[in-house]
């Protein structure tokens, strides 16, 4: 990691030419009133619009932010590795490109990781003093069935896995993502089983989030592709395949890099 970067955020896009360009600068705005050094590492995920342009014009406006181009849509877990793996911060930070939890929330994992975390995930279903949710009633009930899904096969210690707004410790950032398998929606539930399996401390932190319009996510083949996911991270634990590092060409299937 480098040491004049204090925090690494990574931002996963797939056709986000609507919604990136406030959220990247909404961050680099946040954190430049803060004084504080960062990148922010968008990574596009083979989009079809014109979502590099966005990302392009943002790195030129602003030099802490820098764009990966991946050559064909892999899927959501592909990207936020992809960004990952190349971060160089002491923490490191993924978050939605829709905004969905303001940039400022990271304060409440930064508090959780400076208490002894390893790593600090946003939660939606967790109740704190001045946090409001605003989600669709029937993204709350998928959103249930698919967590007693996650606690049946996977881990039942966290109320929501699949908040876009996690935060590592650099190192261990690294050491996660260069086991993590999965490429789809499914990929926190495998993050959050290595992490108790490797003895990493989570925090689970409540945080405001607010539906967006424009998700990405198809509720019928997504869902199922994630339960699918679950049930091969169930196995792979079976077989003990999160003891080794998981080396994959992803720098190899990027288009380019600015």
């Amino acid at each position: 990691m480098a040491p004049d970067i204090a925090v690494s955020v990574v931002v996963p896009a797939y056709n986000e030419e609507g919604r990136l360009e406030p959220t990247v600068r909404e961050i680099a705005e946040y954190f430049r009133a803060s004084g504080r050094s960062i990148e922010c590492i968008v990574v596009d995920d083979g989009s079809r619009d014109g979502t590099s342009g966005v990302a392009a014009a943002l790195a030129a406006e602003f030099p802490e932010v820098r764009l990966i181009r991946l050559a064909e849509n892999r899927g959501k877990g592909y990207a936020v590795r992809s960004g990952m793996v190349n971060a160089r911060g002491a923490l490191v930070l993924f978050t939605d490109a829709d905004g969905a939890t303001p940039i400022a929330e990271l304060e409440r994992l930064e508090a959780a990781v400076a208490a002894g975390a390893d790593v600090a995930i946003g939660s939606r279903g967790l109740a704190g003093a001045g946090v409001t949710v605003r989600a669709r009633t029937y993204r709350r009930w998928i959103g249930r069935a698919f967590h007693l899904l996650v606690r049946l096969l996977a881990t039942g210690k966290y109320v929501d896995t699949q908040c876009g707004f996690k935060l590592f410790r650099g190192e261990v950032a690294h050491d996660l993502f260069s086991r993590m398998r999965t490429a789809g929606f499914g990929f926190d539930v495998e993050l959050l089983v290595m992490a108790e399996q490797r003895g990493y401390a989570v925090a689970e932190v409540p945080v405001n989030w607010t539906h967006r319009a424009g998700s990405k996510v198809n509720l019928a083949s997504d869902c199922l592709a994630m339960a699918w996911d679950v049930a091969r991270v169930r196995a792979r634990c079976l077989r003990g395949n999160y003891r080794t590092p998981h080396i994959a060409p992803w720098a190899g299937l990027a288009a380019g890099r600015s």
